[in-house]
């Protein structure tokens, strides 16, 4: 279909579109053709009429009855020829008998016509003519042209002919004049039709824009499958699509798994390494320091785009959620403490990283924050130039300016230290850059440590 539209709707449009102007081709065609016939078998109940009015003038010798016959005459309007043609003699308006040389003298279909007697009757149908008559359609001279009956009569002397005709206007004229509003009513049939078949197309093809727009829910992570209420003939799409999004769902957690498996493996050799060549006298060079840190670098380096491959800005995840839960948790770990912990964070917020990788993060700052504040955490929210800021405050210690940097430092543990904070800033600072935002340390307003991750939003 090569000059078929590109749109299923616009291909039905097509399509019902020709099949209505067929249909109302074939009707209009057929009314015009029942119509004709109704009005050419009126005609011709008429003019059956006169041909046996005038065959009763006919007399059983052959002879016409002159007087009979005018008094039939003088009803028969005078633009309808007519003619008899009796063994003993011969009537008739002028011009009927050309009728009779131009169309029976050589047509064979009029050479039998059986006789009928003088009052024949009707027979069959309402429309049937009476035996012994035949309608006839015929030219006359001046190119115009006429439609009439030619009947037999049995005499003893032998068959009278009779014609009776009209001019062939008289059935035209109100075929003509139905037509004209028949083919007004097509044109009003035809544009309903085309206003139904609209209608009925937008709403059959809604559907489609439904599933549509759950496809693209799914695929900008506002959903997670299809919805099941969905047509007969599109449940089974539905399914495969649901099918095909959980068997890519499995297909990233199971490589993300295998990304933080090796990411695990390998941290500790190369830490381990890296503890070796500093030990005094293993590296007197520094090139196996060197070394270890070009290994350390290349194996971040590949594992980050390991993950960022598996990263999707599809995902949507609820900061919210994600925050309540963490909570909840620190909450019963660190219920010896009494520190009182609070979130504010917008229930629609939602953010372009994995649940996962959003759990460590909070976690991680969330639970740093746990262990060195006084008294109360603060987890808030807001959004910023297409990007959502998630802050973690506490009125701990905090860090020294010239050691934040340092905290954030890959291999830094400053947990290790007195006033230490956790390895997890280095984790959540890692994972914020992988997905295209940043983890910064600053002071929080009651003197402790403010934590702001910046992490891009979901579409």
């Amino acid at each position: 279909m090569r000059f078929a539209p590109r749109s299923l709707f616009g291909r039905l449009l097509a399509l019902s579109a020709a099949a209505t102007l067929i249909a109302l081709a074939v009707a209009g065609v057929a009314i015009g053709g029942v119509l004709e016939r109704f009005v050419t078998a009126t005609i011709d109940a008429r003019l059956a009429d006169r041909a046996l009015a005038i065959s009763a003038a006919v007399r059983d010798d052959g002879t016409i009855d002159a007087t009979a016959l005018a008094r039939v005459e003088k009803h028969i309007p005078a633009r309808e020829p007519w003619r008899v043609d009796a063994p003993h003699g011969v009537s008739g308006t002028r011009g009927a008998d050309k009728i009779l040389t131009l169309s029976f003298d050589d047509d064979p279909q009029f050479r039998d016509i059986p006789p009928h007697p003088k009052q024949p009757g009707r027979r069959g149908p309402p429309d049937a003519l009476p035996a012994g008559v035949r309608p006839f359609d015929a030219p006359i001279s001046g190119g115009h042209a006429v439609h009439g009956l030619i009947s037999t009569v049995a005499t003893r002397a032998g068959d009278a002919t009779i014609i009776v005709a009209v001019p062939r206007g008289v059935i035209d004229r109100p075929i003509r004049a139905a037509l004209i509003p028949l083919a007004l009513s097509l044109l009003a049939l035809g544009a309903a039709l085309a206003l139904a078949t609209i209608i009925q197309l937008r709403l059959g093809l809604r559907p489609l824009d439904r599933l549509r727009d759950d496809i693209a829910a799914v695929r900008n992570g506002r959903a997670e499958r299809l919805s099941e209420e969905q047509p007969a003939e599109l449940a089974p799409l539905a399914a495969e699509l649901n099918a095909l999004v959980a068997d890519n769902r499995a297909a990233l957690a199971a490589a993300r798994g295998t990304a933080a498996n090796l990411a695990h493996g390998l941290k500790t050799p190369i830490a381990t390494l890296a503890v070796v060549a500093g030990e005094p006298g293993r590296d007197p060079d520094g090139r196996l320091a060197a070394l270890v840190a070009r290994l350390d670098a290349t194996v971040r380096h590949h594992l980050g785009r390991a993950r960022a491959s598996i990263a999707s800005e599809r995902v949507a995840t609820p900061v919210g959620v994600v925050a309540d839960d963490i909570v909840a948790a620190l909450r019963r770990i660190h219920a010896e403490r009494g520190v009182v912990i609070g979130v504010e964070i917008p229930a629609d917020l939602m953010v372009a990283v994995d649940r996962t990788d959003l759990d460590e993060m909070i976690g991680n700052l969330a639970d740093n924050a746990m262990r060195w504040a006084r008294s109360r955490v603060v987890i808030d929210a807001h959004t910023v130039s297409g990007s959502a800021i998630i802050t973690i405050e506490d009125d701990g210690p905090g860090i020294a300016p010239a050691e934040r940097a340092r905290a954030l430092s890959k291999g830094v543990r400053l947990d290790e230290r007195d006033d230490g904070h956790g390895f997890g800033l280095t984790i959540a600072h890692e994972l914020a850059v992988l997905y295209g935002g940043d983890l910064t340390l600053g002071d929080a307003p009651d003197g402790g440590l403010a934590a702001t991750l910046t992490l891009p939003l979901a579409r």
